[in-house]
């Protein structure tokens, strides 16, 4: 067991807890947050040693594996619920590392808060997957996908929790490795060890630059003649001048960014989650893209504190350009996997637009403003957590049954799949933005935050902020053609693939873990004031002030805000409207005998209808991809084959589309040559001959001596 060498709790006198706090500190012996996630942490350990060493049956052990992983998830979860809840910060010292490096943790309300969103969702996953890896072929490795499942989730935990570079470097690096051998998987695919390349390259590029920045933070922190400056308190404690803060800024940004998907560093996702198990995608794009987030929040609002104002305009223009360019990628998608995967590009990009706006209100002194753009981005970010994942066990569930991942292929899913179509349906809409799900607060709150811009100072802010209003409201619409589109094409009409006989429901514990994360969707959907109320305690701590002094002041049933004469939301009221009227319609047409006639679907005087045609993933995007065509590279070509059979058939004709990403040919393709070219020269360089090795070792020699 872990033995702590300190253990501290510090005292945060302005809030109510603080008698809890004293009690914590003056008891050692009792349960805390910070012991109960390090417990829980541990507890991961038990599922790879069961995997590894004792085995068994293969039903047994991912029955055992992740049922662990599932109460060790739940307890994390509980662990930031109650260090958020009462305000709690505690730090814990571990004599692991380094021998002068030790390991520091800090579990404060920021940690606290995202330590919820992963156990929440872990929980549902590893729920999802006793039923989901059951169902997985024998010849696939189930063991090492339970052993890198369990680090993976547990490395995410210990990244939120890490205070300083060193345990953060560390646990950055298990997670990216871990989730690179889930990605690759079914490794005798060239598309797994594709993406799985690619992934890791652009995970590495990511860490460098963060290894960059912290080095740059702690040598400006206590100097580069000791290494006292690696702790987060040493960097805390800091007042960074400008150009320093600057060039640590956009190391650590574009780092993240990488593990985000901000674009134009967005090119791994639509790669690596189609590929990964339906379960691993769930938790890379539901909370692995947020670990990212955390980074971005953690460094700017806690560490560094005080920048220019166009940091915050730098991240909402990136998140500007994510959200737009996200939506209209996954429109184009016919792949049901990579959708899902752009659609995440577009929620990271609508959660720096609430970043950036907190940042430039920062700037500018308005912590209430402030406080409100960082609730809108902190929310949708458990909310994309939430829908996100469930999309993506939906996304399993159907894949599992068809075997297929082209929605072109699919139709009518409905009839052979009536859990997944209604949880499926749950998520489409909480993340189209409707209410009375979650979607729709966490956009509405960021949409309030951007008709705040007049309260700026800043012309040029003022005539920025209202141009993302307008682009967010063309993210929010195409989002909701991009879900009618991928519910309309795979759960209705007419079946296009072949076997549907085949397709069955999925089981129980894929059900239940799916219907769980719907529930958590309705409940953050219709209770917001709850929430942010739960939430406040972040901006309190990083702003001094609290936005449910006004979010909250007609009480729990309404949410308002700013102003309640300004604007004002009742999830409770829409739920029960929404409840009212489908009871009156559905009485109106059922009530009386005869309301109802059925009749034959019109033909378009075709005798038989077939699924020719309905409209598919590709003919519904046209309209769009007319409009927006000259944003993606797309070929286009039609084949007309002759005429074969008797003249009265028209002739035969092949349409083929591919669409494909520009930013790939623009930045990733030249570096790709370039590397290639430089590669070949290298290898002329490479004789075989020994002679000329040991005349390169030569003049290795001599040029580094003459450098000292």
């Amino acid at each position: 067991m872990i033995k702590p060498l300190a253990f501290c709790l510090t005292k945060k006198p302005r809030y109510s807890s603080a008698r809890l706090n004293e009690k914590l500190a003056m008891d050692f012996t009792m349960i805390s947050p910070i012991k109960l996630s390090i417990l829980s942490i541990a507890a991961f350990i038990i599922p790879v040693i069961f995997a590894i060493v004792i085995g068994g049956s293969r039903r047994l052990t991912i029955y055992i594996s992740f049922s662990v992983s599932a109460l060790a998830s739940l307890s994390c979860a509980i662990a930031g619920l109650w260090a958020l809840s009462n305000g709690i910060t505690q730090q814990l010292t571990l004599p692991i590392g380094l021998p002068a490096l030790p390991f520091h943790l800090r579990l404060d309300q920021l940690s606290g808060f995202f330590m919820v969103i992963i156990g929440l969702l872990s929980f549902y996953v590893s729920i999802y997957s006793m039923g989901y890896v059951g169902g997985l072929s024998r010849e696939l490795p189930t063991r090492r996908l339970i052993v890198f499942y369990n680090l993976f989730v547990a490395a995410m935990f210990v990244v939120v929790l890490a205070d300083d570079a060193l345990c953060f470097l560390v646990a950055w690096e298990v997670m990216a490795g871990a989730s690179y051998f889930l990605v690759m998987f079914e490794d005798g695919r060239s598309e797994s060890r594709r993406a799985a390349y690619l992934y890791m390259v652009m995970a590495h590029v990511g860490a460098v630059l963060i290894l960059l920045s912290f080095g740059v933070m702690a040598g400006v922190s206590t100097g580069f003649e000791n290494f006292t400056g690696y702790t987060f308190d040493a960097m805390r404690a800091m007042d960074f001048p400008v150009k320093w803060a600057t060039a640590a800024f956009l190391l650590y940004f574009i780092g993240f960014s990488a593990k985000a998907g901000v674009i134009p560093l967005h090119v791994w996702l639509p790669e690596a989650h189609p590929v990964a198990p339906s379960n691993v995608s769930a938790l890379m794009s539901g909370v692995m893209l947020k670990i990212a987030i955390y980074g971005i929040v953690r460094f700017t609002f806690d560490i560094i504190r005080v920048y220019p104002w166009w940091w915050g305009a730098l991240v909402l223009v990136l998140g500007l350009i994510s959200a737009v360019m996200g939506v209209l990628f996954a429109l184009m998608q016919h792949d049901i996997k990579k959708l899902l995967a752009y659609s995440s590009v577009e929620n990271v990009g609508i959660i720096l637009i609430g970043i950036g706006l907190s940042m430039i209100f920062t700037s500018f002194h308005l912590p209430v403003m402030a406080s409100l753009a960082l609730v809108a981005g902190l929310y949708h970010t458990m909310n994309h957590a939430m829908f996100k994942g469930l999309l993506f066990m939906g996304a399993g569930a159907i894949v599992h049954a068809v075997h297929d991942r082209k929605m072109d292929n699919m139709g009518g899913l409905i009839r052979r799949l009536p859990w997944t179509s209604v949880l499926f349906l749950v998520g489409s809409i909480s993340i189209s933005g409707l209410p009375p799900f979650n979607g729709f607060v966490s956009e509405w709150l960021t949409f309030q935050a951007l008709l705040l811009s007049p309260s700026l100072p800043n012309q040029l802010m003022k005539l920025l902020i209202p141009l993302g209003a307008a682009l967010l409201a063309l993210t929010a619409a195409l989002a909701s053609a991009t879900f009618v589109k991928t519910f309309g094409v795979i759960f209705l009409g007419n079946n296009r693939g072949a076997n549907q006989h085949e397709v069955t429901e999925s089981g129980w514990a894929m059900r239940i873990a799916m219907m769980l994360a719907a529930f958590t969707c309705l409940c953050f959907g219709i209770l917001p004031t709850i929430v942010i109320d739960w939430m406040d305690v972040i901006t309190e701590r990083l702003f001094g002030t609290k936005l449910n002094t006004t979010s909250g002041v007609y009480g729990w049933m309404w949410l308002t805000p700013v102003d309640p004469e300004r604007a004002s939301y009742s999830g409770p009221l829409v739920l029960i409207g929404i409840i009212v009227v489908c009871s009156i319609t559905y009485l109106l047409l059922h009530v009386r005998a005869g309301n109802i006639r059925r009749a034959p679907v019109w033909d378009c005087g075709f005798q038989k209808l077939n699924h020719k045609m309905q409209y598919n993933a590709i003919s519904f995007s046209m309209p769009i991809r007319r409009i927006f065509g000259f944003l993606f590279k797309i070929k286009e070509q039609i084949r007309v084959s002759p005429q074969q059979r008797h003249p009265a058939f028209p002739v035969k004709s092949n349409y083929y589309l591919r669409i494909r990403d520009r930013f790939w040919g623009w930045i990733y393709r030249p570096i790709v040559d370039i590397v290639f070219l430089l590669s070949r020269k290298a290898s002329l360089l490479q004789h075989g001959r020994i002679h000329l090795y040991l005349i390169y070792s030569f003049v290795t020699i001599i040029v580094l001596l003459a450098m000292l």
